[in-house]
């Protein structure tokens, strides 16, 4: 079968370049593209992004957008200036869906459905004539591109686009393809590592046996420790978190974090993972403090908790409890700490910083001389208020492929043009996506930069066909 234009994959990237080169191809125009999706659903990973609400780009303007890229923005930048975010949104709403622009300058669908953005981005790429084939898996290419697929059918094509996308989610389909038809070509490959993932602290998983298959990887499914059962689901918002690597301070965030059965994720957690990994990777120790209470010096807070202490003591409630009795150590404790912190992170920091509260054994002598053992707790309110501005966490690894959001690393863009996406080395060869070296951080920048190089590929391999 011939095809004027080839695209392999059709995630983000590959629609957009079908997209692109649809739109530039002039009217009447008898050139075929076609889609080659492994799957029996284009764009699976889509509907992951945003936890399956979808934040497809960010309005950053170009200036503050390329300080999320974390390899060469000028690489990018011919790209995001021919599909702008803004374009993107104009694109998805002149084809019917309506979307938001939330905290953080990122954009989602209006119903918050990732499936509404597939949906959308297929169905237009559909009207524009485009052939979309699924379950098509390609198995090998060859110079003057013949495409052979696994079910026997073979394609020439005289543009070949190669969107296949990183080693991430792989249940999606991402396998690597196009890192081994980049180098059958000549192009050289940066080495690729999980970024955009869940960092793990020691003590957080059941490590005895786990099976590893890169350095620090720890699978996602590796089973949890009691301490960190008590964590999970916790949410932390508006605290800062400082990054060490072999002692030295390496990068501080300011945001959110979450608490999973991965690990530390959350969007400051995947901020800085990208550096983290790469750490764990060269056998470097990495460590994380985090400070719940950015805002407020130690010596303010200390003081601050200590008075709260008191006031929980002083409580009529307090002193009138069980049965006339009052509250022990460990229920005052408890009390304070729903004051200083969110309810679903008690049991969890408790398990985790066991120090604070003291237990020892007190007898005391009732009538008659009988002697009782009675339990007395205390808390080192000093230790509370540092723990609260600097909690410390070793981390042991990483979760890998299996849930990261994005791969790093991939085809040099030393060796594709920027301004249309093509090879320097094979004349109609193009590439876009996270094929390529190109990772950012969380909040819709990877899906636009998938996005803006895809539809420069297309748009570059149909105007060279005129």
């Amino acid at each position: 079968m011939k095809s004027d234009i080839l695209i392999i994959g059709g995630g983000a990237a590959g629609l957009m370049a079908a997209y692109g080169a649809a739109k530039a191809l002039p009217g009447g125009s008898s050139a075929k593209i076609t889609i080659l999706e492994k799957m029996p659903r284009p764009g699976r990973k889509i509907l992951f992004t945003g936890k399956g609400r979808c934040n497809f780009t960010n309005v950053k303007d170009w200036n503050e957008f390329s300080r999320h890229i974390r390899t060469n923005p000028s690489f990018v930048k011919p790209a995001f200036f021919n599909l702008t975010p803004e374009n993107v949104i104009d694109f998805l709403e002149s084809n019917g869906l309506e979307t938001v622009v939330e905290r953080g300058d990122r954009a989602f669908p209006y119903s918050h459905r990732a499936s509404d953005v597939l949906d959308t981005i297929v169905q237009a790429v559909l009207r524009m004539g485009v052939t979309l084939l699924t379950e098509r898996e390609v198995e090998d290419i060859r110079p003057g591109f013949t495409v052979t697929c696994t079910n026997g059918e073979v394609f020439e094509c005289s543009k070949l686009i190669v969107a296949t996308g990183g080693l991430s989610y792989p249940f999606t389909g991402s396998s690597g393809d196009g890192y081994r038809w980049a180098e059958f070509f000549g192009h050289k490959l940066i080495p690729c590592f999980p970024s955009l993932t869940a960092l793990v602290p020691k003590g957080y998983k059941v490590l005895d046996n786990a099976p590893s298959d890169l350095k620090g990887h720890i699978s996602r499914e590796t089973e949890m420790t009691g301490s960190a059962e008590a964590l999970k689901g916790a949410k932390l918002k508006n605290v800062n978190l400082s990054v060490t690597i072999d002692g030295s301070g390496a990068e501080t965030e300011f945001g959110d974090i979450d608490f999973t059965d991965g690990g530390i994720e959350g969007p400051i957690g995947f901020q800085v993972s990208r550096k983290c990994v790469k750490a764990l990777m060269n056998g470097s120790k990495v460590a994380f403090s985090l400070d719940l209470k950015p805002g407020v010096p130690l010596e303010e807070l200390t003081l601050r908790v200590k008075t709260l202490w008191k006031e929980i003591g002083n409580d009529p409630r307090t002193r009138q409890a069980k049965d006339g009795r009052g509250i022990n150590g460990k229920e005052m404790y408890r009390i304070l700490l729903g004051k200083l912190m969110p309810w679903d992170l008690i049991p969890g920091f408790q398990a985790w910083n066991p120090d604070i509260l003291k237990t020892s054994i007190r007898k005391e002598i009732y009538g008659r001389g009988r002697q009782v053992q009675r339990r007395r707790y205390d808390v080192d309110l000093e230790l509370l208020a540092k723990t609260l501005k600097d909690w410390r966490f070793d981390i042991a690894g990483y979760v890998g492929y299996e849930r990261c959001v994005i791969t790093a690393g991939g085809i040099t863009t030393d060796e594709v043009v920027a301004k249309t996406m093509e090879s320097k080395l094979v004349n109609g060869l193009y590439f876009c996506g996270e094929v390529l070296d190109m990772d950012c951080d969380t909040g819709g920048y990877n899906l636009q930069c998938a996005f803006s190089t895809g539809f420069l590929a297309g748009a570059s391999a149909a105007t060279s066909l005129l």
